[in-house]
């Protein structure tokens, strides 16, 4: 059976000062692009998760030197070669940021994870691959990469609205490609849209040269630079802390948050403040102080990863919640729209998926068992619950390690 954790109430106004590791989107990027540079990357302050943890283990079975035994991670690229096995886990960055990697090397590279990482969708990229050059047996995991050591790239139209992970994974390996690589999208909006600036922003940061606009993005063949790579604290991961404050009625501060960012968790700031929140920013620190928790009407594509905690916070709010854009998240860790809708009303609430997303009718909660289905966003969600309904037994608090293991540590310091 799981393990059940006791999520704890809060017992009055919370008060508190966090500090959050690094950013999971940022390290994660930051390592690929070190891997395909020109020599010796150091990567200062970056997660250790087990996402992180996968990533660093897929480049390192292609021939990468990943030192991380010390704060900030020492990267030596390689040559690229096979016959490889790469476990991705449950981790989107590295089921499609690594695979264009992989093209690259020489031999057989086998792919494979969790068993709910079979159901994620990665059709979409194999398939670019496969028409930038690549040889790629498979449409899902389990599949299998043949690299010859060049991919020609070119031009190559996808539909990228399931996820902005098959843009990202294709643009960062493109400055190795012969030709490197035009990327057109044609369809529905793509998902996550801050991720794709964080893309390209990382790129060119690290001498690679980016053209953008409306859905295309071109990168030019180039040698990426080798050097520091900084990473800034996981602002998502300070969605359940600051959403503490309105549940509690009480006070907390983020410490060292970016005063210019590409992360989606900047728009926090945003959208606590349009649920009841008073949000200020000083000497690097964002701090809010809750009051009455309001419902909100929000277009969550670009910053869905907000979106449980989001939803979490709206079951306490004097009115309703429509949370839109979001139906991409039926293909994130778990299917996030049904398990938000189910654990929630088991809890006693009224949430309605909706094609697109959830609507949230406040109704007085009770404790239960709130299962998490292998999520981060679901165990951080339960806890947001917890701190204002007595007896809320959260399922697998352990599955938070995948972007945030000292969360019940920080959770319970943060109720000290």
């Amino acid at each position: 059976m799981p393990q059940m954790w006791s999520a704890p109430a809060a017992d009055g106004p919370v008060d508190a000062l966090v500090s959050l590791p690094g950013s999971k989107s940022m390290t994660n990027r930051a390592l690929i692009l070190a891997a395909l540079s020109d020599g010796e990357s150091l990567v200062r302050r970056p997660l250790r998760s087990r996402d992180t943890v996968l990533m660093a283990g897929a480049l390192r079975a292609l021939g990468v030197s990943v030192d991380d035994a010390g704060a900030d991670w020492r990267i030596v690229p390689g040559e690229l070669r096979g016959p490889a096995t790469v476990d991705v886990g449950l981790a989107g960055t590295v089921m499609r940021f690594v695979p264009p990697v992989a093209a690259l090397a020489t031999g057989e590279i086998h792919f494979d994870g969790d068993p709910y990482a079979r159901k994620r969708p990665m059709g979409t990229i194999l398939a670019a691959l496969r028409t930038l050059g690549a040889d790629v047996d498979g449409d899902a995991l389990p599949f299998t990469v043949r690299g010859t050591g060049t991919v020609p790239g070119g031009p190559v139209t996808i539909d990228a609205s399931g996820s902005s992970q098959m843009v990202s994974g294709l643009l960062l390996a493109a400055p190795r490609y012969g030709k490197g690589a035009e990327v057109r999208h044609e369809g529905p909006p793509v998902p996550s849209g801050a991720h794709l600036t964080m893309t390209v922003r990382m790129l060119r940061d690290a001498g690679a040269t980016v053209e953008t606009e409306p859905d295309v993005w071109r990168v030019q063949p180039s040698t990426l630079r080798a050097g520091e790579i900084d990473i800034e604290p996981d602002l998502s991961n300070a969605a359940p802390f600051l959403a503490a404050a309105l549940v509690s009625g009480g006070r907390v501060t983020v410490r060292d948050w970016p005063a210019e960012t590409t992360q989606p968790g900047d728009e926090l700031r945003h959208l606590l403040a349009a649920m009841g929140a008073s949000v200020s920013y000083e000497d690097g620190d964002l701090t809010v102080r809750g009051g009455a928790v309001h419902g909100i009407d929000a277009d969550l594509g670009d910053v869905s990863e907000l979106s449980c905690v989001i939803a979490a916070l709206a079951a306490f709010a004097d009115g309703p919640s429509r949370l839109r854009g979001i139906a991409h998240m039926r293909g994130h860790e778990t299917d996030r729209l049904a398990a938000l809708t189910a654990e929630i009303n088991g809890l006693g609430g009224d949430v309605r998926e909706h094609p697109d997303g959830l609507e949230i009718r406040p109704r007085p909660l009770h404790g239960g068992v709130f299962h998490t289905y292998d999520d981060h966003r679901m165990v951080m969600a339960g806890a947001v619950l917890g701190l204002g309904v007595p007896g809320v037994e959260v399922e697998n608090l352990a599955t938070v390690g995948k972007t945030l293991p000292e969360f019940g540590e920080l959770w319970a310091e943060m109720l000290r």
